[in-house]
């Protein structure tokens, strides 16, 4: 029984080659952890209230549910590496009771959050009442966020929109309203990127009012728009992507 016990002891179990280990993603250095984060979970998508981000984003927001060490780590990389919208757009989250993606999210991940999008241009001739800056959207919390990127669809002080807008003036004044208590209320903003579709131009009513509130409110805002091979004479859009096919998406 002795000897036995002897042989059985000098015995040594060594893992099977070929069994795969686990992998210390803590063991590497945090830069590198952030940087294989940031692969996993950023993407150049716009962020907001839509029927498909369940399914789009649920693989990537699992990583949070690793262990609470990863959720730590992980959170500002997700909500910092995305650009989120301030009011949906999305048809089926387009009305007057809609709490906004912002408003619905914890202060800790508002408080990760360093760029947002307002977008102008859905409900011109009748915004949603829920198109409101208060306290809901916890603007004041945001602290980290430095830029504001303003898309505009379309400008409805055009002669085209005759017969069809409340007046020429309504959007125009509604959008600088919305836009100068946006910058009143993010403490630490500096910049403001100004976009939208070629058919919307520099010199319009819109636009230019628009430049006014940023600049009111001591914001910087880069040289909005250029000269586009169509525009001959015209005033240039404000189109900073006429000469890519890629606009700015939704999360899909």
């Amino acid at each position: 029984m002795n000897s036995l016990s002897h042989a059985l002891a000098d015995l040594s179990i060594a893992p099977q080659p070929g069994l795969p280990q686990p992998f210390r993603f803590f063991d590497l250095p945090s830069e590198l952890r952030f940087k294989i984060l940031g692969f996993v979970l950023v993407t150049d998508q716009i962020v907001d209230l839509n029927p498909k981000n369940y399914g789009a984003a649920r693989h990537r927001m699992n990583v949070f549910l690793t262990s609470h060490r990863l959720h730590e780590e992980s959170y500002p990389v997700y909500y910092g590496g995305h650009t989120f919208r301030i009011f949906p757009t999305n048809h089926r989250f387009f009305g007057h009771k809609v709490r906004p993606l912002v408003a619905r999210l914890p202060a800790r991940y508002r408080a990760a959050l360093v760029s947002l999008e307002l977008r102008l241009g859905p409900g011109w001739s009748n915004p949603p009442r829920s198109w409101r800056v208060d306290d809901r959207l916890g603007l004041e919390e945001m602290e980290a966020v430095r830029t504001v990127k303003v898309f505009v669809e379309c400008d409805p002080s055009h002669d085209i929109f005759n017969g069809f807008r409340i007046d020429r003036d309504f959007f125009t004044g509604f959008s600088g309203s919305l836009l100068g208590d946006v910058l009143q209320c993010l403490p630490s903003v500096v910049r403001v990127e100004l976009d939208g579709w070629p058919s919307v131009k520099r010199e319009g009513p819109l636009v230019k009012r628009l430049l006014e509130v940023t600049r009111n409110a001591g914001v910087r805002v880069p040289e909005v728009g250029g000269k586009g091979e169509d525009d001959g004479d015209q005033d240039f859009s404000i189109c900073r992507a006429r000469r890519r096919l890629n606009y700015p998406r939704e999360l899909d």
